[in-house]
């Protein structure tokens, strides 16, 4: 209830206000839509970047498409690791399923 009051006489004020000082709601209200739409389109541009880098023909940066050297032994090396921890852990289940 205190939150409708509230609301209701802070609605009556600022009509109140528009009322008795239009040329300085106007004033306000002229000055800050250039600044709504500076913003607007500025975060319009931002959120759009990735979008249009997508569409864009350029090649893709080389090391995101192509591994380098030290990166595909690091895999190498880690699918290997893997293989034999899967070997290993097939062994075991037979040895289970024997036992």
């Amino acid at each position: 209830m205190k939150v409708f009051v509230g609301g209701v006489a802070a609605a009556f004020l600022g009509f109140l206000g528009i009322v008795i000082w239009p040329q300085y709601v106007f004033a306000v209200i002229g000055g800050a839509i250039p600044i709504v739409l500076l913003l607007g389109g500025l975060m319009a541009a931002y959120l759009g970047y990735d979008e249009v880098k997508e569409k864009l023909p350029f090649p893709k940066n080389r090391e995101t498409t192509e591994p380098s050297v030290g990166t595909d032994t690091r895999l190498k090396e880690e699918a290997e690791r893997y293989k034999q921890e899967v070997e290993r852990l097939k062994a075991e289940l037979e040895k289970t399923k024997t036992s």
